[in-house]
């Protein structure tokens, strides 16, 4: 129910507002329209038809200004069947790797989802009395949301999907990019994506302290090219004139020239450990679940999301579907259970986090990268779902180490750096 006022007549049917007016409120809303929230709406309104729902954004879009990019491998059929109505782009001929001491293709099929394709795909999809966008809210609880204007939304359950939030309360460092999409004069000549090329110069932006970079390339069609650079960085910091500097530069070298047609930036923690608990004491609603990033789903080296989103997208359906009454309270127990599991689950990685901020120089940094990427295909693709097994943990630590024993024992049993944000005026 929305008290105060009504949702534009675009946003919902006569009936259904009425019956909104009259008390029947929903049966869930989610709150972000990111990757996460879009994905967890897409599964109810396929799986659980019977469940309404609305979808708040803040934003004018749905998905902000990102690409997703997935090997085929990470998703089960049915995650493959929720990315199904997207518009993706697929290169079936694998994709390529460079570093100082050798380049390798592997052969994975590689998919990638801009954010243009996801909002237009979740418009298409979804009825319109479901959505809403450039709504703030103000605050969320058990029993619905408060929007900036004070209009209430009565729930009986809310999810909460908006962005990760720093805490001191974890350890890490940061994954900062800037990537471009290109419209160039001429057919490129790529026919596979580059997921790393660390064969370019390893000096970090000033005041990004010591960096690990590579630059990722994706071939979008025969003459539109995306290209990123990318930086393991000790800092949060951005610097995007320099970032765009380095990205002409890449392109010049390519020998592509045209016109830039689209831009992203990000910063993305890259997680070496912490109390998990405490940082999600911080941000916890009582009766209100936590999906997404901002719930501890993604991958706590590489950033990545996708594969993890459409895991509990899916579960979230599949439960309602179950237990259609659950409360929001025995929700955002199943959520912060999941949320725990998955914590648990990662924690190879995480050491794996620590190692490369802690125990590598920043020089070093690409060595650790070069000596894993030398590894199988197949034991690759289970490290980026989260998937690998305790043969592929023991083969990527085998041989001579790419960092001192030393500072790699002193990493083990550190507390880390806080993965924080100080605050600017």
């Amino acid at each position: 129910m929305i008290d105060s006022a009504t949702p534009p007549a675009s946003q919902a049917s006569p009936d259904e507002s009425a019956a909104r007016r009259a008390g029947a409120g929903y049966d869930l809303v989610i709150v972000g329209g990111g990757l996460a929230g879009g994905l967890l709406a897409l599964a109810l309104h396929h799986h659980a038809p019977a469940c309404r729902f609305l979808l708040i954004e803040h934003g004018a879009t749905f998905g902000g200004n990102h690409r997703w990019s997935w090997f085929a491998s990470d998703l089960p059929q049915a995650g493959q069947d929720l990315l199904a109505p997207f518009a993706q782009t697929i290169w079936g001929e694998g994709y390529d790797i460079a570093f100082p001491d050798y380049a390798r293709t592997l052969p994975t099929s590689y998919c990638s989802l801009s954010s243009s394709d996801f909002h237009a795909t979740l418009m298409a999809q979804l009825p319109a009395a479901n959505l809403m966008l450039n709504t703030r809210v103000a605050a969320l609880d058990a029993a619905g949301v408060t929007l900036g204007d004070g209009r209430r939304i009565v729930a009986s359950r809310v999810v909460d999907c908006r962005h990760f939030r720093p805490s001191a309360r974890l350890a890490g460092g940061w994954q900062v990019f800037l990537g471009q999409h290109f419209r160039c004069d001429k057919p490129h000549g790529l026919t596979r994506p580059i997921i790393m090329d660390a064969k370019v110069d390893q000096v970090a932006p000033s005041g990004n302290g010591g960096a690990y970079r590579f630059v990722y390339v994706l071939p979008l069609s025969a003459d539109e090219v995306f290209i990123e650079d990318t930086y393991y960085a000790d800092q949060p910091r951005l610097d995007a004139d320099v970032l765009r500097s380095r990205v002409a530069s890449y392109a010049k070298a390519q020998g592509w020239q045209g016109t830039v047609v689209g831009e992203e930036t990000g910063v993305l923690p890259v997680i070496s450990g912490g109390d998990f608990a405490a940082a999600q004491a911080e941000i916890a609603i009582p009766g209100v679940a936590i999906a997404g990033a901002r719930g501890g789903f993604s991958h706590p080296l590489t950033s990545y999301t996708l594969p993890f989103a459409v895991d509990n997208a899916l579960a979230i359906a599949r439960l309602l579907v179950r237990q259609p009454d659950v409360s929001g309270k025995a929700l955002a127990a199943f959520c912060d259970a999941r949320a725990r599991k998955h914590w648990r689950r990662m924690g190879y990685y995480r050491m794996l986090s620590r190692m490369l901020f802690e125990a590598a120089e920043p020089e070093e940094r690409v060595v650790v990268f070069q000596h894993f990427y030398a590894l199988s295909g197949g034991l690759v693709e289970r490290f980026y779902a989260g998937q690998s097994t305790w043969p592929d943990r023991l083969r990527i630590l085998y041989g001579k180490p790419p960092v001192a024993i030393g500072r790699a024992m002193r990493a083990l049993v550190s507390r880390g750096i806080p993965l924080k944000v100080e605050k600017t005026a």
